[in-house]
């Protein structure tokens, strides 16, 4: 199973696209996690159209339509893998061990807002943050993660989409 995982967005915001190779994968993707900051609801459907099934949380930045229907939070099950996703991780010191422990018994954690992605195993629990394919702050390149997920095995690859 590959899943394709994305986080502020803040669309639509503008003449901002995607960029070609993001939706390339989105669409070859068995599912879209998306953790949060989405923003306009119009692009929350646009992102349901391109095929797979998408698991989402609301993001601080999400108009009310999108904090209606998205959770805060939420655990996604994937074949054998559970995955928690939030938006707002909180403090940077901590961070790590307070998201495995907001999420008992999930094999990773997604979180967004910091639009500086991150992959590191903590205490056999994969932290997760795509980046953000559209907005890349601070990070030295827009991002996006993909996780190949095989049985109880998670392998999660970041995916440059340039500056």
């Amino acid at each position: 199973m590959r899943i394709a995982v994305i986080s502020d967005t803040h669309m639509p915001r503008g003449s901002r696209a995607l960029p070609p190779a993001c939706l390339a994968r989105l669409r070859a993707a068995d599912l879209i996690v998306h953790a949060g900051d989405v923003t306009g609801a119009a692009f929350l459907d646009e992102l349901r159209a391109l095929g797979p099934p998408v698991e989402a949380v609301q993001g601080n930045m999400d108009d009310p339509r999108v904090r209606r229907e998205l959770p805060e939070e939420r655990v996604v099950e994937a074949g054998e893998v559970r995955i928690g996703v939030v938006h707002i991780p909180g403090p940077l010191a901590g961070r790590e061990a307070r998201l495995v422990a907001r999420f008992p018994g999930c094999d990773a954690v997604v979180y967004g807002h910091t639009h500086v992605p991150q992959a590191e195993l903590h205490g056999g629990v994969w932290i997760l943050n795509p980046g953000s394919p559209t907005e890349r702050r601070r990070a030295p390149e827009r991002t996006m993660l993909e996780l190949a997920v095989d049985g109880r095995n998670l392998a999660p690859h970041l995916v440059s989409l340039g500056t």
